[in-house]
């Protein structure tokens, strides 16, 4: 994942054994890093496959309150997730330059 700039301190897409946040101080390679680059992926797919199977279940008029029940909770882990690589990946990026800090 680019840009990165040196030794930065990266949200892992998982938490600690008591849930807390879990970091990497990292230039952005590595084995960690990369891992957690596969991760997010996978975290980002299955965000996208739920929400096809959420559009269905509310297409279909014969859907339980139990089957409702159900995908909410699933939705509500995977926004946690996907939450959680949106504010990784924003930490990460580099802030944009002004005008101001280029003068012509």
């Amino acid at each position: 994942m680019s840009p990165h700039t040196a030794d930065v301190a990266r949200l892992l897409p998982w938490t600690g054994p008591e849930g807390k946040p879990c970091y990497l101080v990292t230039d952005g390679e590595g084995y960690v890093s990369r891992v957690a680059d596969n991760i997010e992926s996978v975290q980002l797919g299955m965000a996208t496959g739920l929400l096809g199977h959420v559009e269905d279940l509310l297409r279909d008029p014969s859907a339980t309150p139990e089957q409702l029940r159900y995908v909410v909770a699933r939705l509500a882990e995977s926004l946690r997730e996907v939450h959680r690589v949106a504010r990784s990946r924003g930490a990460r990026l580099r802030p944009a330059s002004s005008d101001t800090d280029h003068p012509q």
